[in-house]
């Protein structure tokens, strides 16, 4: 299995990042952190995983180990393939996506595109026992998470709720902190 590659990028497309090791060109699918590594970058080191098919040889590149670790628990989930986990991973920082495991926050997954509510949950599920307990820096508090919820239901993303529910006091109301959310979003 090819598990790193160090190289120069020369290339970005739409099926990912061009890597040039050694005279060989080595097409990536990377995840967003792997692509902003790379972006100016001289020469950039990206951790890979070698999804092998019967008619195909798919080689997915990630900014670091914690992120192609969970990339290989999230393909053990059933209904999750290397372009799903990829989309997750590109989603959020892989410490994000294991407390959103850890809290049981199907929603977290929905918002991305291409899962479903099923598929949220079966995430949850799965890798809930797998992980272990996550240990937290910042415990978000269930308000926390209907705060965010309640933006959404106003046409948010989960990515924007969150972000500016961060600045936002989690021990407020839930009322209070959708409140001081809109009014810092306008």
């Amino acid at each position: 299995m090819i598990a790193r590659l160090r190289g120069k990028p020369v290339a970005r497309t739409t099926e990912g990042l061009v890597l040039d090791v050694g005279g060989v060109g080595y097409l990536v699918a990377a995840t967003t952190g792997a692509l902003r590594k790379a972006e100016g970058a001289s020469e950039v080191t990206v951790e890979t995983y070698l999804h092998v098919r019967e008619d195909v040889l798919q080689l997915y590149g990630f900014a670091d180990a914690p992120e192609r670790e969970l990339f290989v628990q999230l393909l053990s989930v059933n209904g999750v393939g290397p372009k799903v986990a990829l989309a997750i991973l590109s989603s959020a920082t892989p410490a994000d996506l294991r407390r959103a495991i850890a809290r049981e926050d199907a929603a977290r997954f929905q918002a991305i595109p291409g899962i479903g509510k099923k598929t949220a949950e079966r995430i949850v599920l799965e890798l809930k026992e797998k992980l272990g307990t996550v240990v937290e820096a910042a415990p978000r508090a269930t308000g926390d998470l209907l705060a965010r919820d309640a933006l959404v239901e106003l046409g948010w993303t989960v990515s924007d709720a969150e972000r500016v529910l961060a600045a936002v006091d989690p021990e407020l109301p839930v009322e209070e902190q959708v409140r001081l959310a809109l009014r810092e979003a306008a």
